[in-house]
């Protein structure tokens, strides 16, 4: 008869491995993908670097996970700002300036999950992701030419171009902190992405 685990064995290795993904995102955030070793995360964690690998079949799987759930939180803040009810041109704007906000408030993920160095794995979570935004973005550029407050225009390549927009912007201040105030790259951020979508100046 097969082992099985009992529910506390369950537990404990779920607790486990929820640590481990944390402080890997800890790392990552400190150092980036390149330098976040396993030895270097299971350090952190408070374990042997053999035990990642009782939750992780490789580095490149806990890369991925720390990612996913990471970009996955970014992704569901902005979707929740973008769904409020209101105009559609002023969600956008809020959209923009959680967003950006809440990058620069940490600056080291933010950079990972944007523009790091990082495996391939990664690389393929950050296409998908960016097709996640974008569907946000194109969602609200759609009911805005709907109310009639945006021109008519092709909302998918609208959405693209913010997305690439939004992430190109913020890479610079992201990875060399101090080259402008906050407050003055969100409004310069929150103007060009209003200028995209062909929203009327204020």
């Amino acid at each position: 008869m097969a082992y099985r685990k009992t529910p506390a064995e369950l537990r404990r290795l779920e607790a486990a491995r929820e640590h481990l993904v944390v402080r890997a995102t800890s790392v990552v955030a400190e150092v980036g993908w390149a330098q976040a070793s396993v030895t270097a995360v299971a350090d952190a964690a408070g374990i042997a670097a053999g035990s990642v690998y009782q939750h992780f079949p490789s580095k490149a799987a806990l890369a991925v996970e720390v990612f996913r759930r990471a970009a996955g939180r970014e992704v569901e803040v902005l979707g929740e700002v973008l769904a409020e009810p209101g105009d559609p041109v002023e969600r956008l704007s809020r959209g923009i300036q959680v967003f950006a906000r809440r990058a620069l408030e940490n600056r080291g993920l933010a950079y990972a999950l944007l523009a790091a160095p990082a495996e391939p794995a990664v690389g393929a979570e950050r296409l998908d992701f960016r097709r996640r935004y974008r569907a946000l973005f194109a969602e609200v550029v759609r009911e805005g030419i709907a109310e009639g407050v945006l021109p008519e225009q092709n909302g998918e390549i609208t959405a693209a171009a913010l997305t690439g927009a939004v992430g190109e912007v913020l890479v610079d201040p992201l990875n060399t902190p101090g080259t402008t105030t906050t407050d003055a790259l969100l409004a310069e951020l929150t103007a060009m992405a209003l200028r995209c979508a062909g929203a009327p100046s204020p």
